[in-house]
């Protein structure tokens, strides 16, 4: 479970892992007592508890509800997935596939780009210059690397999840190579550091995690 963070208009949000979600609904309503309503809201669940705490469940990936309705998103939002990670940022990259929590096939690389410099003039120009050709030849490494580790499971991915510098990644993800990952569905993109081994083996706990809003009395309403 990731740390509650406040939220726009009011209460917290936080990622719970799906595997504990049912536990963590318990404990909301052993601290706020027994849900009085819960229907669909939009692609998410809303639930309200006697004390009048409201709290919406969204699935990272999308959920059609069914009866009865909090068994219906548990069971979708744990539903195993196979997604294709990307993490890009100056100088390194990383790669993989998952299916569920399992790693299926990575690759991690780099690149040198060099930092700035205090120089000005024509100087900064060239070191300018320079460093822009540093990070083309990343971004054009980085996506022969995922050509090469993901597309071979293409077939069989349901999302993508991008990661690092945003705007690497969509630099990485125009290659015309990657056009089948790039019409994937796309989750949000994880926060993450440098994209190391370590970091890519964290990130189906950030792309997996239900996202949840919590709004206790005297607290404004989610999206309020």
């Amino acid at each position: 479970m990731s740390r509650s963070r406040p939220a726009a208009g009011g209460g917290r949000r936080l990622g719970v892992a799906p595997e504990r979600l049912g536990r963590w609904l318990d404990g909301v309503a052993e601290r706020h007592g027994p849900f009085t309503d819960v229907h669909p809201d939009g692609d998410g669940l809303a639930v309200t508890c006697a004390d009048g705490t409201a709290v919406v469940l969204r699935a990272p990936f999308g959920w059609t509800p069914g009866p009865p309705l909090l068994a219906s998103f548990t069971a979708e939002a744990g539903r195993p997935r196979r997604v294709a990670v990307v993490l890009v940022r100056r100088g390194r990259w990383a790669v993989g596939v998952f299916d569920g929590t399992a790693l299926v096939v990575s690759k991690v690389d780099s690149r040198l780009v060099q930092g700035r410099t205090a120089a000005g003039g024509w100087s900064q120009q060239r070191f300018a210059r320079r460093r822009d050709n540093q990070t083309a030849a990343v971004v054009a490494s980085a996506a022969d690397t995922a050509a090469r580790v993901l597309l071979p499971h293409a077939a069989g991915l349901d999302a993508l999840a991008p990661g690092g510098d945003r705007g690497l990644v969509d630099d990485v993800l125009t290659d015309p190579r990657l056009r089948r990952l790039a019409d994937l569905p796309r989750l949000a993109p994880v926060e993450v550091g440098e994209p190391t081994k370590a970091v890519l083996l964290q990130t189906p706990a950030l792309f997996r995690a239900v996202d949840v809003h919590i709004t206790e009395p005297g607290e404004a309403p989610p999206g309020h």
